[in-house]
């Protein structure tokens, strides 16, 4: 009886800190964007080579894959024409070719705020204008890598700021440069914005509704990379992505799952999440998400703290991480352990 009086003191405790930062305002819930692309009742309607398109849905990536792999070049090449955005976001589907389909649907959209991602030598794996936009971008030659890195941002991440002008070496395109510079060649990372994130620090931060949304499209954009032959993906999951990767851990294939200034990852142990991948965990010691309260309760918060030795995840070094964003800063400890994870160097 007394442990559930602490319980609730602390959920309490997590409901003033939400609260206090942001507010209950319901104009702070996002409705989550899931399902297939626009345009999919088009594709679905559409054929080539006198065979059925994959449904966008229901069709597996390995699927996928198989009905790309006996296309030839034109039936490819009109596919992408016609139907850039499902094209874009199907996962299984050759990466030049996405790479291609979501240059044609960023142009298409018309929108000042995606302009740039249409620029030369980008190379958008994802592209989803829907809400506030969804994402993935890559770093390297995917095609080639040895090694595969994904980074799965937190909060107030959408396809407009994605990479937006902030501090260096923050944000989705920021932290996945800056790994990509410090793992070197042979290795690849996927800015992963794909899924609706929190706005702020409010009721859906506390909560894990969007996270439960994009464990699914994680777990889904894991398998394509899986599809197309490219190695197991190393997870760098930062803030409120940590959420998502704890949901997504089961059933994305991933080497290592890396959590970064977590607020939780909804279990209670490392082996609660239910994966075969290593787990890793690091905070600063001027991360402000300690302050927040590692409680789970009446579905507000999202659980144990991942650096805590009960939680059992393998501990990185992060004493010279500033603040809550500065885990991917050159020289920093915590980037140079990263890269060492990225590149498969510890065992």
């Amino acid at each position: 009886m007394r442990r559930f009086g602490r319980t609730v003191v602390a959920a309490a405790l997590a409901v003033a800190v939400v609260a206090g930062t942001a507010g209950w305002a319901a104009g702070d819930s996002r409705p989550a964007v899931t399902g297939p692309p626009p345009g999919s009742a088009a594709w679905r309607a559409g054929s080539a080579g006198g065979r059925a398109l994959p449904d966008p849905e229901t069709a597996s990536p390995y699927e996928v894959a198989r009905f790309f792999a006996a296309l030839d070049g034109d039936a490819r090449r009109e596919l992408v024409r016609a139907h850039p955005l499902v094209v874009g976001n199907l996962d299984g589907a050759p990466l030049p070719l996405r790479y291609e389909a979501n240059r044609l649907a960023v142009l298409a959209t018309g929108a000042a705020r995606y302009a740039s991602l249409a620029g030369p030598g980008r190379q958008i794996l994802a592209f989803d204008p829907r809400g506030r936009g969804q994402v993935a971008e890559v770093f390297g030659d995917l095609e080639r890598a040895a090694h595969v890195s994904v980074v799965v941002p937190g909060s107030d991440n959408d396809a407009a700021t994605h990479d937006a002008a902030r501090g260096p070496h923050t944000g989705p395109a920021g932290m996945a440069r800056a790994l990509r510079a410090a793992a070197g060649d042979g290795t690849a990372v996927v800015a992963w914005t794909g899924y609706t994130t929190p706005v702020g620090v409010g009721l859906d931060a506390a909560t894990g509704r969007l996270a439960e949304a994009g464990a699914v499209r994680l777990a889904r954009f894991t398998a394509g990379l899986d599809a197309v032959g490219a190695p197991d993906p190393v997870l760098f999951c930062h803030s409120y992505g940590s959420v998502v990767c704890g949901l997504a851990a089961r059933h994305a294939d991933a080497s290592d799952v890396v959590v970064l200034g977590s607020p939780g990852m909804r279990a209670d142990t490392a082996a609660g999440l239910g994966t075969r991948a290593r787990v890793w965990a690091a905070r600063g010691p001027s991360d402000w998400i300690a302050d927040v309260p590692n409680v789970e309760f009446a579905g507000l918060g999202h659980g144990a703290d991942p650096t805590s030795p009960a939680f059992g995840a393998r501990r990185v070094p992060a004493g010279d991480v500033r603040g809550h964003t500065g885990y991917f800063v050159p020289g920093t400890g915590s980037l140079a352990a990263f890269a060492a994870i990225a590149k498969g160097e510890v065992r």
